[in-house]
Formats: structure tokens, sequence, C-alpha cells
């Protein structure tokens, strides 16, 4: 039988799992397609390519999604997510002088794991330096547009620090984090697995947070696609099934060894196998003393319904680029930028009644 080919980009990150199982795992095959999978290493790039229709889809940002879209800084293309590839997977790393730093000016019994903790703390060094004439930390984040940078946003100005100008938030494609660090172009950074874990095994960066500190349920990645690629519609539901499959395969801890090796591949993450096994099972050492941190929410693919897209994340994602100044504040576009997200081609595809306008928190911010 001959299969229906599809083209994804992906980039080399944890939670690019899903279109990568579902190519090798068999669960694409499954739905009659054949899913090629192409490696990129930057965010603008993976972008383009989707929107000049070099891919079929692609594993993007959400909130680069939603810019796209809009027409934020790129060419205009409308685009639609009806699966998301996951939830959460960040960290926030910093380099060990600075790590150290902040460790100083932590009060005595304060949480490491309470962001408002570590940002007082972080916002201590920052006026340190001002006072000495030194220059301010510059961190790493994947793109102005994705939940990285507002990641270290909502952090920095809890802590009463203005991210624009107290500190200096520097683009850095994921897989070259670990580079600029070794080059001290950043101090820190705010990045997806297995960069984090990386930077910590080869002694170069300290893990302060895990990403679900700061935002409990926060929108990572989704597959999206170009709004004209629907008109293939039986397809789009064959690869969302695929997804989904994959999604609930890799929630499965049974499953952890073979998808950390699958994913440890050169031609894939090109990462060690234990690095990307213990994102799998939420056990990540931080590299300072013996502490491990440990959350069984630190990925989420397809548990708590995390593969469903979720309407209410796009309307923060937007509320967040109007918040920094990325777009303004307008309602028209704040329905297109939730309308990327289509819950009802999921329900579709998985043969599931559509639901109603979901009600309780669908995020868990740690700041109001």
């Amino acid at each position: 039988m001959s299969l229906d080919k599809v083209r994804i980009g992906f980039i080399p990150l944890v939670d690019a799992a899903v279109p990568i199982v579902a190519a090798e795992v068999g669960f694409g095959a499954a739905e009659g397609l054949e899913i090629e999978l192409t490696r990129e290493v930057s965010w603008a790039n993976i972008r383009d390519r989707l929107t000049l229709g070099h891919f079929d889809a692609a594993h993007l940002l959400a909130p680069m999604a939603i810019a796209t879209t809009l027409g934020l800084n790129t060419i205009r293309t409308p685009l639609v997510a009806p699966i998301t590839l996951g939830l959460n997977g960040n960290a926030v790393t910093l380099a060990p002088r600075l790590h150290d730093e902040v460790m100083e000016r932590m009060e005595d019994g304060a949480d490491l794991a309470d962001p408002r903790a570590t940002g007082a703390a972080f916002a201590a060094v920052v006026r340190a330096r001002r006072a000495h004439g030194d220059e301010p930390p510059t961190l790493g984040m994947t793109f102005p547009f994705s939940t990285h940078n507002y990641q270290l946003r909502l952090w920095l100005a809890a802590a009463g620090l203005r991210p624009d100008e107290d500190v200096r938030l520097a683009v850095v494609p994921p897989p070259y984090m670990v580079d600029a660090l070794v080059n001290a172009h950043v101090e820190g950074f705010c990045v997806g697995a297995p960069w984090n874990s990386v930077a910590v095994e080869l002694g170069l960066g300290r893990i302060l947070h895990l990403g679900v500190d700061l935002v409990r349920r926060c929108p990572e990645k989704v597959l999206a696609m170009r709004g004209s690629f629907l008109e293939r519609g039986d397809l789009v539901a064959r690869l969302v099934r695929a997804c989904a499959a994959a999604a609930r395969w890799l929630d499965d801890r049974q499953n952890h060894g073979e998808a950390a090796a699958i994913l440890a591949a050169r031609e894939r993450l090109d990462a060690p196998v234990e690095i990307i096994r213990r994102t799998f099972d939420g056990r990540l050492p931080t590299g300072w003393r013996d502490v491990v941190r440990t959350s069984d929410r630190y990925i989420l693919f397809a548990r708590e319904d995390a593969s469903r897209p979720d309407p209410r994340h796009a309307q923060w994602l937007f509320g967040e680029m109007v918040r920094w100044g990325q777009t303004s504040s307008d309602p028209e576009a704040e329905r297109a930028a939730v309308a990327v997200y289509r819950p009802d081609l999921y329900d579709a595809a998985l043969g599931r009644p559509s639901e109603s306008l979901r009600t309780g928190d669908p995020l868990g911010l740690a700041f109001s």
C-alpha cells in the first residue's frame, strides 16, 4: 500500500518527540502516512520553510504560530494548530558564577523552588552590578515570540526588574544555547530540554528553576500547518490521530527507554540517551551540590489532555505579546490569535464530542 507523504520540520528538542515517534514507531504508517522529518536549528528558519511550503507541518513555538498568523515581524501567513505537542519542558539555567551570586543573596530558609525567592536574590545581583558600574546579566531565550521569553519576563518583572532595561535578553537557537554559555555570550538562559541538562552535565551551568515553577501548564510547541493545508482534510485528521497516539505512547513510562534511544540519534537530537531519559522521567540534577529536582509534570505529552489545543492558552499568549509591546491590544487580532488553536479539528479527528469552553485555571501561573 502506498503511503501519503507528509513533510515535517523540527528543532532538536525533547518536545519534538511526538512527530519523531509517530514517524519511527509506526503510528504514522498505521494511518497511511509516510512522515518525512527534517531537522532545523533555528525557529526563524523552520517558520519560513513552513510558510513557503517547504514543509506541510512543523514543530513550532505556540506564540510563533500566533505571531505568524498576525504577520508580526514576518510574512503574514494564517497558521492553525490542530494538536499541541506538549506542555512544559523548559528550565532556567545559570552559569556557575551567576548562580553562586544568586545563592549568596538567598534569604535563610528560602525555598529554592520558589521563583519569588530566587527573583529577589537575582534582583539584588542586578542592583549590585549596577552600583559597581558593571554590565547587567545577559540571559538567552529562544525567540522573542516564545514562552521562554515570557517565562523569563514573568520571573524578572515579579522581582521588580524591567526586563528590557535591567537585564539583556538575547535570542539564541536552542541547540546553540550551551555554546553561547561556553563563549560567555550569555550568563544564563531559558530553553527546552535537553539543553539545560547538557549544560549541567558539562559542568557549564546549574538549573535554577524548572519551567513548572513559573507556569504549571505552560503552552509550548504545537504542530502548526498553513490554513490552506486544511483542504486535505482526511490527511490532516490522520496526522492528528498519529500524533495523538504517539503522545499517549510517550507518556507510558515503560516506553521511556526506547523513546530516549530514538531521540538520541544523530539525525534527531544528537544528545546523550541518559539525559533524554531523565527528561521523560522528570528527574533533573541541577549541578548545584547534590540537588536533584523531580517533577512528574516537567513535560506532558498526552496526560491531562495536554495534546488538545486549549484556546485559553492562545489568549494568554496574545496577552503576553501585548504586555511586552510586541503588538497592540486589538479585539480582531485577539480573535485571530485564539483561532490558531483548533480543538474542533482535534476532537473530530479522534471522534470525540466537541466540548464547551473549559473552566478553571488553564495555566497555573506562579505570579498574578
